[in-house]
């Protein structure tokens, strides 16, 4: 992707979207669909559906019952591309007829044969591969846990020695992501590392680090990815920045809140341990504001992707580029939603001229169902985005009626 050359047009001369526009978020969703989102928000949106369906799902697919038809006709194709890159390319086509990219994520996790874990190396790198000859694919995508034993990552984490074995394991993975990050960087193609738990990220920051160092010397490549509702994180981010400034790189960073807050918080009780965790919303959201403010200020060897479903940060950092006049479409800064969530940002956003991708996670039901599952686990507990994506699915719905 060539830097963007088309000329800013004047701070007073813009307008921010408007995010609440679901004739354009919903432009590409047919009656029948906005009825199926609508129900399966609603059952996502009761603990007590989800808790039981997500039980009984598990269950069904570990019994080999033929439930797999049921999970790909409903969860699945909400927030799923495909089991496959081609049936996800047809996804991505729909995608980029609005202007939106594809982020490409093979949703395997938590492996820990050595197999297994070569084998998301090569998927990534057909990733990379589809990335490299396709515009609408911006990005590719991989997980740590997806090319390491998590053990081990905790372990290296820690500050341990290793033993002969885990060193020869170590090398292993790394050589892994040196793999991945060469090969995008060989097809220009930028690749973000996904964040993990708190307790297996230092590894990941310091591998992570090193690739920059070495493939983003003339833009950003690879990606680091900060989970802003850790108290550290902000810190984090400009540390690391320092760091690359110092020695000469671009940093990368993708910006989310974060997934694991209960099960950190809980680790963290269990430990005796203060949790990283902020204590509440609000606190997180400063953070994640002050960082978009940070990378907003510091853009001349720094890319960011600001990965939220918050419509006020959002609007931030459209603000934030629009206030410094720069390009909407400047290629040193994205936004990102996952699949089936927030069209109402994505589609908005992307129609007013902002680089726009949607994570689309893929791979085999069964593989997948532990994506899926935490996808409903998490939208139960933020009852708000839950409220929020039935409310536009009604407000579009019933705008539909008003015209016939």
């Amino acid at each position: 992707m060539p830097p963007s050359s088309a000329a800013a047009p004047s701070v007073v001369d813009r307008k921010l979207p408007d995010l609440g526009n679901t004739a354009i978020a919903f432009a590409s969703r047919s009656d029948a669909d906005l009825w199926k989102a609508k129900w399966l928000f609603t059952v996502i949106g009761t603990p007590w559906l989800t808790k039981l369906g997500s039980g009984f799902t598990k269950a069904a697919l570990a019994l080999h019952l033929p439930v797999k038809g049921l999970v790909k006709a409903t969860i699945f194709k909400q927030f799923c591309g495909g089991e496959t890159i081609k049936e996800s390319l047809k996804s991505a086509m729909t995608l980029a007829n609005s202007g939106i990219g594809t982020i490409l994520d093979h949703s395997v996790e938590g492996q820990d044969d050595e197999d297994e874990l070569d084998g998301t190396v090569k998927e990534t790198l057909l990733n990379i591969a589809v990335s490299k000859e396709r515009k609408d694919v911006p990005f590719c995508v991989f997980k740590p846990t997806g090319i390491s034993r998590t053990e081990l990552l905790e372990i290296k984490s820690s500050g341990r020695t290793l033993s002969e074995a885990e060193k020869a394991e170590w090398d292993r993975v790394e050589q892994r992501v040196e793999k991945i990050c060469s090969a995008a960087h060989a097809a220009d193609a930028p690749i973000f590392v996904d964040a993990e738990e708190s307790w297996v990220q230092p590894a990941v920051d310091e591998l992570v680090e090193r690739m920059m160092e070495r493939f983003n010397t003339k833009r950003a490549i690879v990606f680091n990815t900060a989970q802003l509702y850790r108290t550290d994180r902000l810190a984090y981010v400009k540390a690391a920045h320092a760091r690359a400034t110092a020695k000469g790189y671009h940093f990368g960073v993708k910006l989310v809140r974060g997934a694991y807050m209960e099960k950190e918080r809980n680790a963290a009780e269990k430990a005796g341990r203060p949790s990283p965790i902020h204590v509440n919303k609000a606190a997180v959201d400063a953070d994640y504001d002050d960082a978009l403010r940070y990378c907003a200020d510091h853009l001349a060897n720094m890319a960011v992707c600001v990965g939220t479903h918050n419509e006020k940060s959002t609007l931030l950092m459209a603000s934030l580029l629009d206030a410094k006049g720069l390009a909407r479409n400047d290629e040193r800064v994205w936004f990102a939603q996952l699949l089936g969530m927030s069209d109402n940002i994505s589609y908005n956003m992307s129609a007013a001229g902002y680089n726009v991708a949607k994570y689309m996670p893929y791979g085999p039901v069964r593989e997948v169902l532990p994506y899926l599952i935490r996808r409903a686990e998490e939208n139960t507990s933020a009852r708000g985005q839950t409220g929020r994506e039935l409310g536009l699915i009604k407000a579009e719905r019933e705008r539909r009626k008003a015209r016939q």
